[in-house]
């Protein structure tokens, strides 16, 4: 699991056909002091997660293609939960 931070949406006329319906956010990676850490990641999701939320991924590709229920999907991170803001500046602190 990974945490991260809804930098934007990311929309597309033309995509995979494993990924309509699913909403593309753009994330980025956070490290234990909720600090950036790395290059942001796509990922789908159904919570509806807002820019500024805290956001709990799971980077199993195999989980992904089971989530979106396609074998061929070109998915990989797919978002498991919006974190709790109040734990998330605890651990931050």
């Amino acid at each position: 699991m990974l945490l991260g931070r809804v930098i934007g949406h990311a929309t597309s006329t033309v995509k995979h056909p494993s990924l309509r319906g699913w909403r593309l956010l753009l994330v980025q990676l956070l490290n234990v002091r909720s600090e950036p850490e790395g290059d942001a990641v796509l990922a789908v999701s159904r919570y509806g997660a807002g820019v500024g939320q805290q956001v709990i991924l799971n980077a199993d590709g195999r989980g992904a293609r089971d989530t979106v229920k396609d074998e061929k999907s070109p998915v990989r991170y797919f978002v498991i939960g919006i974190a709790d803001e109040i734990a998330g500046q605890a651990a931050g602190a």
